[in-house]
């Protein structure tokens, strides 16, 4: 039982950042029908900038609770100026060329980030310093600590204003009318570049956040982090529904929980032949399985219903 409650912990703390993450691609998706696969490399360049606000502010006058809120929000502003400029720069020139265009561009977005960042932090890993005292609470035998639950709580936090700001203001009305016909929300005198570049900066301001939780949580960054959590956050995407907020959320949860108790469990479950190393291939298995059998995902709408 303990084996599980701390499966359950590590799974519910992993779930949290796939969903901010996965809630940046199913925003663009929703509205421009794109899958944004460098957005793995904002979450990569938030934790980096974070990493040298910190470390630039360390050994001065100033105390962690100054520190942290000033890393917090360099990391925000840089990823999101970092995300209008992939929109502007890299998507909204092809925003009417065939699929295919956008995505292979994505790819190639993806690949120059990580280089960038190979070239201006290194290929060595980083620590990232601990500002405050990370103290463990024990449940029923299971261990979280204060950085652990300050992640899941913070998650719950934006995810619940993104969708205050989604379903109860002007900007978020907007959002869901360009996603929905983007020739009508023209006629309503809606600005779909605004609202397009917007919702590329929301999406990257949540990647920034995820992005300090990653590297608080394990204690390193490095330029190439961004690259397999990207891929999962895509695959919590799917899981749900890409293109539904709720969906992402679930999905991020529910694969956190999913890889958390296959790798606590696979190595009794094959005898140990197997251990808790092949947890990454619980991800794509997940991916195929929804692929075959329920495309949409979770909360995603079917095709036929919408005949």
């Amino acid at each position: 039982m303990e084996i599980f409650l701390q499966q359950l912990i590590n799974g519910l703390v992993q779930g949290s950042v796939y969903a901010l993450v996965a809630l940046g691609y199913t925003m663009v998706y929703g509205i421009l029908g794109l899958i944004n696969f460098a957005h793995g490399e904002v979450v990569m360049v938030g934790a980096m900038v974070a990493l040298m606000s910190i470390n630039a502010m360390l050994g001065s006058a100033f105390p962690p609770a100054i520190i942290l809120p000033v890393a917090l929000f360099a990391a925000i502003f840089a990823c999101m100026l970092l995300g209008y400029s992939i929109e502007r720069i890299a998507y909204r020139p092809l925003r009417h060329a065939p699929r295919l265009a956008p995505l292979i561009t994505a790819i190639g977005v993806s690949i120059v980030l990580q280089t960038l960042a190979m070239i201006i932090w290194g290929r060595e890993y980083h620590a990232f310093p601990q500002l405050f005292p990370n103290q463990s609470h024990n449940f029923g035998g299971a261990v979280i600590n204060d950085v652990q639950l300050a992640i899941i709580i913070i998650a719950l936090l934006v995810m619940s204003m993104l969708m205050l700001l989604v379903h109860r203001t002007r900007l978020g009305r907007a959002m869901r009318a360009v996603a929905e016909n983007q020739s009508a929300a023209i006629l309503m005198g809606i600005n779909i570049n605004q609202v397009i570049s917007i919702t590329f900066m929301l999406g990257s301001a949540l990647a920034a956040i995820a992005g300090i939780m990653v590297s608080a949580n394990y204690g390193v960054v490095h330029y190439y982090m961004g690259f397999m959590l990207g891929l999962k956050a895509f695959t919590a995407a799917v899981l749900g529904g890409i293109g539904n907020l709720r969906g992402a959320m679930l999905g991020g949860v529910l694969l956190g929980l999913i890889e958390s108790l296959g790798a606590g469990y696979i190595g009794t479950l094959t005898g140990g032949f197997m251990g808790s190393n092949y947890q990454d291939a619980f991800a794509f298995l997940v991916l195929i399985g929804v692929l075959i059998f329920r495309p949409s995902g979770l909360l995603g709408e079917r095709v036929a219903d919408r005949a």
